[in-house]
């Protein structure tokens, strides 16, 4: 089977945290998902639906970093995430329905490095893979907080954490990822489809209908500054109308 999309510049090592990562979801849809995002962060993707065929990948050399979906058709993930991680030391991080606490035990003691659960923010699984390859290239804990407005608002990724003039927010999760995806580049405007991808992933169809009401709740935790915020584009979606400090 030949793979669904090559690594160029195969085992090349950045100097920063982007590297070359194989995805292996027996899902096309999805796995086109996640590579679209990992590629955007500057990532080098290669793609597999197959259990026996990302073995092969892993022997060959060149893998900085697994995405891994347990449930493959071919094999039982478990036994490439020990390959993974005994014979070859590559990181993983763990995709999977598998959402029980037990489930989730059990592959973090087989030596997965992360574990996501479907449905899943993509945008958090690429935070998640940026935190992993910067910790096993020996960065230790990455610096994910970011600022805007001057520093008025806080962005703490590996806390999850947000603050505005210093109080935190009390946000839920969707609203968390609403505020992240609208920061990903302040002034761009999203649409509201757009938005659903990043914060809910690909499971979430008719999910568009309520971005508003959650945008709404949003504001009103942001408070008096709420409208410079997040700005509403009519007809369009919304964008974050405060600049990212350098």
């Amino acid at each position: 089977m030949a793979p669904d999309r090559p690594v160029v510049g195969r085992g090349a090592h950045h100097a920063g945290v982007p590297g070359a990562v194989l995805v292996v979801e027996d899902d096309r849809e999805l796995r086109d998902l996640v590579r679209r995002y990992l590629e955007r962060a500057g990532h080098r993707v290669r793609t597999t639906g197959s259990g026996a065929e990302a073995l092969g990948w892993l022997a060959g050399g060149g893998v900085d970093l697994v995405v891994l979906d347990l449930g493959l058709p071919d094999i039982d993930g478990l036994e490439v995430l020990a390959e993974a991680r005994k014979e070859h030391e590559v990181p993983v991080v763990v995709l999977t329905a598998r959402s029980g606490v037990d489930d989730r035990i059990d592959g973090l003691r087989r030596g997965a490095d992360d574990y996501v659960t479907k449905p899943f923010s993509p945008t958090e699984l690429t935070l998640r893979v940026e935190a992993v390859l910067h910790r096993t290239r020996g960065g230790g804990t990455p610096s994910l907080v970011v600022t805007f407005g001057g520093g008025r608002l806080r962005l703490d990724e590996s806390r999850h954490e947000a603050r505005l003039d210093d109080s935190r927010l009390e946000l839920t999760p969707t609203e968390w990822g609403l505020l992240t995806a609208l920061a990903a580049t302040p002034g761009r405007v999203y649409s509201r489809y757009e938005l659903i991808n990043q914060v809910r992933g690909y499971e979430f169809p008719g999910y568009e209908r309520t971005v508003d009401s959650h945008v709404k709740n949003l504001r009103h935790k942001l408070g008096p500054a709420s409208a410079e915020i997040v700005e509403t584009v009519l007809g369009v979606g919304y964008r974050l109308g405060w600049s990212r400090d350098r």
